[in-house]
């Protein structure tokens, strides 16, 4: 569960590094979770990348920290909070 300011790790090769959430995008709730699509300003990106420091872009979480549990009682646990930017086209 990720809330709003929640620092991320951009998983993708976009040249961003880290990301803040600034919201969820298409519903009104607090906290987003993996395959939920979230709005992101880019703290640090590669100077030489397609997206740059200061931007706002919507993303997609694949990563997060919270214990995610599955039916057949087993756990999966990350040790960091990701994201992947989407593009429009």
């Amino acid at each position: 569960m990720l809330q709003v300011r929640s620092s991320l790790d951009v998983a993708d090769n976009t040249g961003a590094k880290i990301a803040w959430n600034i919201g969820v995008t298409g519903r009104n709730q607090r906290y987003a979770g993996i395959g939920d699509v979230i709005k992101v300003h880019i703290k640090e990106a590669a100077p030489d990348g397609s997206v740059k420091k200061g931007e706002v872009h919507d993303a997609v979480i694949v990563r997060t920290r919270q214990i995610i549990k599955r039916a057949d009682g087993s756990v999966l646990r990350f040790d960091n909070n990701a994201c992947v930017i989407m593009t429009r086209n």
